[in-house]
């Protein structure tokens, strides 16, 4: 698994954000594991959130920016499958090492992991304009 460690880990980009000694645990596995994921994964992120409108809420497009806001926030947070499959989308780009890593406090870092999705989609909200 040497090669697909290696692989993920050239290519996927170097850390993101700001990491110090005093940083705790989660937040250097967010800024050094899953920002670059996200960032690599963002039009992907970005095609399967606009499957989920197609098949969940096709007038979406008709929400004013707020609603649609708090459409992103309840999709993220209370869909479990699209959750589920949102994570699976991060959780497989993860090398073997932080796979372990993230297994020992995946709660937390879920809940990490979801918000910078939700952020990333909201500040990416004129992406989803009817086309």
């Amino acid at each position: 698994m040497t090669t697909r460690d290696y692989y993920i880990s050239e290519n996927r980009g170097g850390t993101l954000g700001i990491v110090t000694e005093q940083s705790s645990a989660d937040e250097r596995f967010q800024n050094s594991t899953i920002r670059p994921i996200l960032k690599l994964q963002n039009d992907l992120l970005i095609a399967v959130f606009k499957n989920y409108i197609s098949k969940h809420k096709n007038d979406f497009y008709t929400y004013s920016v707020e609603r649609k806001f708090q459409f992103i926030e309840n999709a993220i947070q209370k869909d479990i499958k699209f959750r589920n499959s949102l994570k699976g989308i991060v959780i497989g780009l993860f090398t073997l090492n932080e796979y372990y890593d993230y297994i020992q406090n995946s709660s937390n870092l879920n809940k990490r992991m979801m918000n910078l999705v939700i952020e990333r989609l909201k500040s990416q909200i004129q992406l989803f304009e009817l086309e």
